[in-house]
C-alpha cells in the first residue's frame, strides 16, 4: 500500500494533478470562512457557539456547504444550487423532449445541457441567497437557541447592502462551479463531487468532538466503532451489483468479423445514489418552511396546524417523521431509477448491435426481463437508503447528537461514493504508467 502511494508521488503528471486538486480544495475552504459584506462576524460566531448545531430547516444545505451557510460567508450557498439545478435538468428530460434529444446527441448536446444547468444554477443562487439574507434579517436563522446577537447578524440592511450581499453570494456560487470544472479538467476526479466531499468531510471533526464533549469519551469511542462498521457496510452495498450476462453474435462486415464476445450489464443495488435522500429531505422541509412564515403575532395563539407541524415534522426525532422520511426515500428511489434507467432503450440498443441475454428473446421480452430484475434489485437498495438516512435521526434520540451526525444520511453516502470513485481514477492513472495500480 505504501509503495503504491509512493508511486503516486513519484509520477510527475499524477503528482501535479493531485497537487492542483489539493490547492483548489484549500482555496474553496478558505472562501467558506470569509464573511459576506455587511455581516457582523462576531455576532454570527456567538450564535454558532450558542446553538452548537444547525437549524433543522437549513441542516442539509449547511452540511453541503461545509458549515459556510450559517457563517454567511461568500461561499454560503456552497454547491447546493448546482446540485439542485443538475437534478432539475435531469428530471426535465422526461418532460421536455428537446432535452432528451440533446442528451442523445452525444458530447455536443450534453454540452448544451451543461450550459442550461449553469444558467439555472445562477438563477437558483439568486433566489436562495435572497431567501437566506431575508431570514438572517428577521433573526430566524438560529431558532434553536436564539440569543440577542442572533437578531443583529447584519450591520446594514438597506436595499443596496442586501443587493450587494446577493451579488456576492451568487458570484461565490459561480466561482465554486468554475473551481469544480477546473478540477475535472486539470485535476483528479469529478470536481463538483470532490468539492461536496470536502464540504462534508470538513464537518466530521467538529461533529465528533461535540459528541465527545456532550456525552463523554466512552460514547465517543462507541460512536467511532459504530461509524467504522457503517462505512464498511456502505462500501459493501455501494460495490454490490447484479450482473446480467449479454452475448453478441458474430457479424461479417467486409472481411472483418465483429462481435462474438461476452459481457454483462451491471445493475447496482443502489442505482439512485444520494438523490432520493435529498428529495425526501427537501420535501419534508417544506411544511416547516410554510409554518415558519405563519408564526403568530405576540400575544396570539399559534394555529393548530402550525403546532402540529412543529411537534411532528421539525425536529426529526418523532416516529411519524421517521416513517414519512423512510417511505418517501423508498418511493423516490423507484421514481429516480425509473427515470435514469430505461429498459426499452437498453433492449433496443442490444438488438441493434446483435446482443441478447441467454434464454431471453431480443426486443420486448428483453426489456420486460430487465424491468423485472431492476424492480427486484431496487427494493433492497431503497430499504438500504432509508436505513442509512435514518441513522442520524436515531442517533439524535439515542446519543443526543445533533442532526449532523457524521456517520449516516447523505453525508456518509457521498463520502463513500466520491472516495471510491476517486481511488478508482487514481488506480487507473497508475495502471497506465506502471502496469500496477493502487488496488489489488
Amino acid at each position: 500500500m505504501f509503495n503504491a502511494i509512493g508511486r503516486i508521488f513519484r509520477t510527475p503528471d499524477l503528482r501535479r494533478k493531485i497537487g492542483f486538486t489539493l490547492g483548489i480544495i484549500a482555496l474553496f475552504r478558505l472562501g467558506s470562512f470569509i464573511p459576506a459584506p455587511f455581516v457582523d462576524f462576531g455576532n454570527v460566531q456567538a450564535c454558532l457557539a450558542a446553538n452548537q448545531g444547525t437549524s433543522g430547516l437549513y441542516e442539509l444545505v449547511n452540511v453541503f456547504s461545509g458549515g459556510a451557510l450559517l457563517q454567511l460567508s461568500i461561499f454560503a450557498l456552497g454547491i447546493m444550487p448546482y446540485i439542485t439545478a443538475s437534478i432539475i435538468t435531469q428530471l426535465l428530460r422526461v418532460v421536455i423532449p428537446h432535452f432528451e434529444t440533446l442528451y442523445k446527441e452525444g458530447q455536443a448536446g450534453q454540452a448544451r445541457l451543461t450550459q442550461y444547468t449553469r444558467y439555472l444554477t445562477i438563477a437558483l443562487a439568486v433566489l436562495q441567497s435572497t431567501t437566506l439574507i431575508t431570514v438572517a434579517r428577521s433573526g430566524a436563522l438560529f431558532n434553536t437557541n436564539p440569543i440577542a446577537e442572533c437578531s443583529q447578524l447584519l450591520t446594514n440592511d438597506a436595499w443596496y447592502a442586501v443587493m450587494l450581499m446577493v451579488i456576492t453570494m451568487t458570484a461565490g456560487t459561480g466561482l465554486i462551479m468554475w473551481l469544480g470544472e477546473l478540477i475535472t479538467e486539470r485535476g483528479i476526479g469529478n470536481g463538483m463531487s470532490l468539492l461536496i466531499f470536502t464540504s462534508i468531510a470538513a464537518t466530521f471533526p467538529g461533529s465528533l468532538w461535540a459528541i465527545g464533549v456532550a456525552r463523554g469519551w466512552d460514547i465517543f469511542a462507541l460512536v467511532l466503532v459504530v461509524g467504522i462498521a457503517i462505512v464498511v457496510a456502505v462500501v459493501f452495498v455501494e460495490q454490490s451489483q447484479r450482473r446480467i450476462p449479454v452475448q453478441y453474435a458474430k457479424r461479417m462486415v467486409g472481411r472483418r468479423t465483429y462481435g462474438g464476445n461476452n459481457t454483462y450489464i451491471p445493475i447496482k443495488v443502489n442505482m439512485a445514489g444520494v438523490v432520493p435522500v435529498i428529495f425526501a429531505s427537501s420535501l419534508l422541509y417544506l411544511p416547516a418552511l410554510i409554518a415558519q412564515f405563519n408564526q403568530p403575532q405576540p400575544g396570539e395563539e399559534p394555529s393548530p396546524w402550525v403546532v402540529w407541524i412543529q411537534n411532528y415534522l421539525v425536529n426529526g426525532d418523532h416516529p411519524l417523521y421517521m416513517l414519512l422520511y423512510f417511505l418517501l426515500i423508498v418511493g423516490f428511489t423507484y421514481f429516480y431509477v425509473a427515470i435514469t434507467f430505461n429498459p426499452e432503450d437498453v433492449a433496443e440498443n442490444m438488438k441493434k448491435y446483435g446482443g441478447f441475454i441467454p434464454g431471453i428473446r431480443a426486443g420486448r421480452p428483453t426489456a420486460e426481463y430487465l424491468d423485472y430484475v431492476l424492480t427486484r434489485v431496487t427494493l433492497p437498495g431503497s430499504i438500504y437508503l432509508g436505513i442509512v438516512a435514518l441513522i442520524p435521526l436515531v442517533a439524535l434520540g439515542l446519543v443526543g447528537a445533533n442532526a449532523n451526525f457524521p456517520f449516516g444520511g447523505a453525508s456518509i453516502l457521498i463520502i463513500v461514493g466520491v472516495g471510491l470513485e476517486t481511488v478508482k481514477q487514481i488506480d487507473a492513472q497508475l495502471q497506465q504508467r506502471h502496469y500496477e495500480g493502487l488496488l489489488r
